[in-house]
């Protein structure tokens, strides 16, 4: 969300928050409130789901690995590079 607030009133301190209440950085209290709120507020509530498909995302990609043929493919991009262009 950008820096406007959502039709509920809601501030840029109020979406921090629901990145803190991702990441678990809340009290127990505050997370029952940001629940309660991301249950009445839609477009808070899709700013925390977009935030969870974002945070999906970067986790998957950090946990797959190449396949061997991009890998070699690469690292001959890279020699025919260095060939092309030696170290003075």
């Amino acid at each position: 969300m950008a820096d406007n607030d959502c039709q509920n009133g809601c501030t840029d301190e109020r979406i921090r928050r629901i990145y803190e209440y991702l990441d678990g950085a809340l009290t127990k209290e505050d997370l029952e409130e940001i629940h309660a709120h991301l249950t009445d507020c839609s477009e808070c509530e899709r700013e925390y789901n977009l935030e969870c498909v974002i945070r999906t995302v970067i986790k998957r990609s950090c946990t797959e690995t190449a396949p061997a043929q991009l890998k070699q493919s690469i690292l001959t991009r890279i020699e025919a590079q260095c060939s092309d262009h030696p170290a003075a």
